[in-house]
């Protein structure tokens, strides 16, 4: 759901990437795709939920994640993360 808050007024509306969720297995459970190529440190995951590719976060140094919804049109993705349970949009930059 994205919410948008005017001055008076809450509305909360459907996210239209939302059709691009499908059901995905992690490509690479142990770490983040190119990060694990690479030798590089991540600080934490991301699950893209139209492939399955595995990224490395915004606070990670490559920020794989956010390079591959970008580069395929894959807006949405789901922490990856123990005991985390959320989904975000890159392109509206909010919580679905």
């Amino acid at each position: 759901m994205v919410k948008a808050v005017g001055a008076n007024q809450s509305t909360t509306s459907v996210d239209p990437h939302l059709y691009l969720v499908r059901p995905v297995r992690p490509r690479t459970p142990e770490g983040c795709e190119e990060c694990l190529e690479l030798n590089s440190p991540w600080v934490h995951l991301r699950l893209c939920l139209t492939c399955g590719h595995v990224g490395c976060c915004d606070s990670s140094p490559l920020k794989h994640a956010r390079a591959h919804a970008a580069h395929y049109r894959h807006p949405i993705v789901q922490s990856f993360e123990p005991g985390e349970n959320w989904r975000w949009c890159y392109v509206d930059e909010a919580f679905v």
